[in-house]
């Protein structure tokens, strides 16, 4: 260690922000390690690194105790002794010597290279992790570095991402070279450095792509309220304005469908629909099971139930393939929709009714049954 090591420790500090001091101090700390481990002759030891030549020097400590109290030569001097050396010591003082290794030297300069080192891949996992922690639920781009059955590797500036199985696009091709933007899932801090795992299936990636391209949603002025997705198939977004003079799915749609285009074609081709949000839980469900039209909704607010009436010729459109658009509707909203055709809920009505009318005739039955016992009682008295 050397003058030169303590320009290139400043240096350390100017360019990575690595602390001096906290380096010189982790220093001190494993050359005392070292010292103990390779002198035995005086472990209680203090060892010091000069701030500006980079000298490293050991010095033994004792402590000035009374004579009665003196235990270990070692670790002890007596105070009669102690000012002989130097008649300014008192009980409780600490008297150093120093006792600097000629060969420490060598041992010293490892060391010192071997914690640097480690102080340096210290400072740049915690660089890294506090620049993606700030990104975690944002989107960056990256280049695919590999893709295995099941994980597909992205670099992300300096560091490795992982998108798992079913944070990727079914259907989707990723190859090593490509370039992709990915959503910040989650940054974890680790002992072997940050660990990344982003998404492409996540509701977020395609919020944040409307923000990067609607300039309205970016200002604020257009809100996207809520955000349902089947990666790679379809999704469905509610958005809503705070300028009546803004029309919130125009915005998002963009001139000649520009804006919506560049979202679907990052995104690989899948399907969106954007529709008005309203606090109107009846409107909001209407609207969210589009393209179909819809006769009516009845809502059930303690059980956040909805019963949807549609055409029979949009019965199939409001369902969707395998449910889909009705299961997206729900997720949307967050209400549980149960979706009938109008002829449905004739039958149903129908239904209804005859059992009404059957329990009409069986009470009127009775009732005349009632009556017939009162003429027999009748009877009987008359007879009597």
């Amino acid at each position: 260690m050397n003058h030169e090591f303590m320009e290139a420790l400043d240096e350390l500090e100017k360019d990575r922000g690595i602390d001096k001091e906290i380096i010189i101090d982790t220093i001190e700390q494993a050359l005392l390690t070292a010292y103990k481990k390779n002198f035995g002759s005086a472990q209680n030891v203090r060892v010091s690194v000069d701030r500006e030549g980079g000298e490293v020097r050991v010095y033994s400590q004792r402590r000035v105790v009374d004579e009665s109290d003196l235990y270990d030569t070692f670790l002890e001097i007596e105070l009669a002794d102690a000012i002989k050396i130097d008649p300014s010591y008192e009980l409780g003082d600490i008297i150093e010597n120093e006792v600097t290794p000629k060969e420490f030297g060598r041992i010293a300069a490892q060391t010192a290279k071997q914690v640097v080192v480690q102080r340096i891949r210290e400072a740049e996992r915690e660089i890294v992790y506090n620049e993606f922690i700030e990104k975690e639920s944002e989107i960056v781009t990256g280049e695919i570095a590999r893709a295995t059955s099941k994980t597909v590797y992205v670099n992300v500036g300096k560091i490795e991402a992982s998108m798992p199985e079913n944070e990727q696009i079914p259907g989707e091709v990723y190859k090593a070279g490509q370039k992709i933007k990915v959503y910040i899932l989650e940054v974890k801090k680790t002992n072997k450095g940050p660990q990344i795992v982003v998404s492409r299936s996540h509701p977020g990636l395609v919020k944040r792509l409307f923000e990067m391209q609607v300039v309205e949603i970016f200002e604020g002025i257009v809100q996207i309220k809520s955000v349902s997705r089947e990666a790679g198939s379809r999704t469905k977004i509610a958005v809503q304005s705070i300028d009546e003079k803004i029309d919130p799915i125009g915005a998002c749609v963009g001139p000649k469908g520009s804006r919506v285009k560049a979202v679907v074609d990052e995104l690989g081709g899948e399907k969106i629909d954007i529709i008005n949000y309203s606090e109107d839980p009846a409107e909001f469900i209407s609207a969210a099971l589009s393209p179909s039209k819809v006769e009516k909704v009845e809502i059930n607010e303690e059980e956040k139930t909805a019963l949807v009436v549609v055409p029979d010729y949009q019965l199939s459109l409001a369902i969707g393939k395998s449910g889909q658009n009705a299961r997206l509707a729900a997720k949307l909203t967050n209400w549980k929709i149960d979706i009938k055709s109008v002829s449905q809920m004739q039958a149903e009505m129908e239904a209804i009714k005859n059992v009404q009318d059957v329990d009409f005739v069986e009470e009127d039955i009775e009732l005349q049954a009632q009556d017939v016992d009162m003429d027999s009682e009748n009877i009987d008295l008359d007879a009597e």
